[in-house]
């Protein structure tokens, strides 16, 4: 995953200011020089949300907002869905949002909103429907410059030009839903790029599970090991959720732990699913 770029602090006090009506301590996603929060937005019909995008680099940027399908698989993964292969509940839920504007464009440190609005159809059974919504940056046209003919020995060259964007899902929940969540199969072991703690994560129920993983040796009250914001979405029974850790970090989990899954702080951190295991 590419990194983070930070905020300067001005622009924090400023996107806090503009974010504070949608939830207290709003995560907040980066790619490139975009931001955005919240990371997830979550309706329920009534009434709608939106989205605080803002441009965190040093020049006036453009970008695309579009809506799009996608599928969790057994490892976490999302994979685009065409249109063609799209389910009845996947074009329910494209066919129910409404959101504006579609383009922003963003003068440094200045924040937008994107509002955004559901309404499911009275026809339409209880249940969760998703789609992702993204926002990509729209590339500069640079002029033409002129260019030396080239021989037949230097061959061609390709200018490449980096598209930056963020997907973030939208939920609509249609209905009292009702979902069970649990933890099983925890695991230490060696990957690819050094020591790796595995679980699975199973849910059975209408909806998706959303929260925060802890790791807490037995009798310490800190936890070991986090992880912010692990979902497992409906068209899928169980996720299998791998994290490289450092040596320190695996030394740590060695021997009796105790595992929660919780709902995010900002939204009370409510105890979701919890497993005793012991790690070697």
């Amino acid at each position: 995953m590419p990194s983070a770029k930070i905020p300067p602090r001005g622009l924090l006090g400023a996107f806090a200011a503009a974010a504070a009506g949608l939830l207290v301590a709003a995560p907040l996603a980066a790619q490139g020089d975009l931001l955005i929060a919240p990371t997830r937005l979550v309706l329920d019909g009534r009434r709608g949300g939106e989205v605080i995008l803002s441009n965190i680099g040093s020049e006036e940027a453009t970008y695309r907002v579009t809506l799009e399908l996608r599928r969790m698989t057994a490892d976490g993964e999302l994979e685009p869905v065409d249109d063609g292969e799209a389910s009845v509940t996947e074009k329910a839920a494209l066919e129910m949002i409404r959101y504006a504007p579609r383009r922003v464009t963003l003068p440094p440190d200045e924040p937008q909103a994107i509002r955004i609005s559901a309404r499911p159809g009275a026809e339409l059974p209880d249940g969760e429907y998703r789609v992702h919504m993204s926002f990509a940056a729209v590339p500069k046209v640079a002029p033409i410059a002129p260019v030396e003919p080239a021989s037949a020995s230097q061959g061609f060259a390709i200018n490449l030009t980096p598209i930056y964007g963020i997907t973030m899902p939208i939920i609509i929940r249609k209905g009292q839903l009702e979902v069970v969540a649990g933890l099983s199969g925890p695991a230490l072991a060696e990957g690819p790029n050094g020591p790796e703690f595995s679980v699975d994560i199973t849910r059975s129920g209408a909806a998706s599970v959303y929260g925060d993983l802890y790791v807490f040796p037995q009798g310490r009250d800190e936890p070991v090991f986090v992880v912010r914001g692990i979902g497992v979405y409906p068209e899928i029974a169980a996720r299998h959720a791998a994290f490289d850790l450092s040596p320190a970090q695996a030394a740590a989990m060695r021997g009796p732990v105790r595992i929660e899954l919780r709902d995010p702080v900002q939204t009370g951190g409510g105890l979701i699913a919890a497993l005793d295991a012991v790690l070697r």
